[in-house]
């Protein structure tokens, strides 16, 4: 299982960050295809995507 758990290099391969406060920058948040690994060998990381915080940037207002 990676959901939930943190980003680790070593057995994830992230292929898309996405922005949200829901979860703590660098948590696994979906898996997009799941590794495998054989006793101590990985065969395949998985492939992940990884939590990120939302950025604080306002879009532009409008003028009236």
């Amino acid at each position: 299982p990676t959901i939930g758990n943190m980003f680790d290099p070593s057995l994830h391969e992230a292929i898309q960050q996405v922005e949200t406060n829901d979860h703590p920058p660098g948590t696994v948040v979906a898996e997009v295809q799941p590794g495998y690994a054989t006793g101590e060998r990985l065969i395949r990381a998985a492939m992940v995507v990884v939590a990120k915080p939302k950025s604080e940037e306002e879009a532009p207002k409008a003028e009236s």
